[in-house]
Parts: C-alpha cells; sequence; structure tokens
C-alpha cells in the first residue's frame, strides 16, 4: 500500500493452502513413513484422482457426502486452532454481502 501497510490480497493459513497436522498423530506416522492425521483437503484431491487425470479429463461431479466431509473438516480445524466452536451463519446474508460486512470496518 502506498502508505506502508502490509496488505494481504489473497488466502493465507487455510487448509487449501497449508497442512495443519494434528501434532499427538505426527511422530508415530513420521517414524511409520506415513502422512500424518490433518486438516486439509487431500482427501478430494484422492477422490479425483481415483476416477480420472484432471489435467487432461474433465473432473466428474463431486457426491455431496464428499463435500460435506470437506466442510466437516475445515470446521474441525476452525475449532482445533481457535479453540471456539464453529457456529453457522443463519442470517440469510449472501456471502458476498457477509464478506462486504465483515470487511467494512476496515474501510
Amino acid at each position: 500500500a502506498p502508505d506502508g501497510a502490509i496488505v494481504l490480497a489473497d488466502e493465507i493459513h487455510t487448509p487449501d493452502s497449508s497442512r495443519y497436522w494434528i501434532a499427538a498423530s505426527y511422530n508415530e506416522a513420521f517414524e511409520g513413513g506415513v502422512r500424518p492425521q490433518s486438516f486439509d483437503k487431500d482427501f478430494i484431491r484422492s477422490w479425483v484422482l481415483a476416477r480420472c487425470d484432471p489435467y487432461k479429463e474433465p473432473i466428474p461431479r463431486i457426491p455431496d457426502e464428499i463435500v460435506n466431509q470437506a466442510s466437516e473438516v475445515y470446521i474441525q480445524a476452525y475449532e482445533a486452532i481457535t479453540g471456539a466452536k464453529f457456529v453457522p451463519d443463519v442470517s440469510g446474508d449472501t456471502v458476498l454481502e457477509r464478506i462486504r460486512s465483515n470487511l467494512a470496518r476496515y474501510f
């Protein structure tokens, strides 16, 4: 920014871009040569790769249960990282309205 402030213009530290491993599973997994338990979306990637080459073929529709599982993983990550219970927004506002409302205090 012109005033020297750092501006975050992309997502950061989300299960989309970061690997959050569950600390209690790390040492045993490392010693066993397997991935530790984690909060990420790799299970979706694995599901897609088992069905197609996503770089050459259309990706099939991802079933609702896989989409719901992704939501559950993200909620678990939120609760583990923040220590707070996730409370879904039931205001009826659209995603865009919620984003604008949450960012308004910064602009």
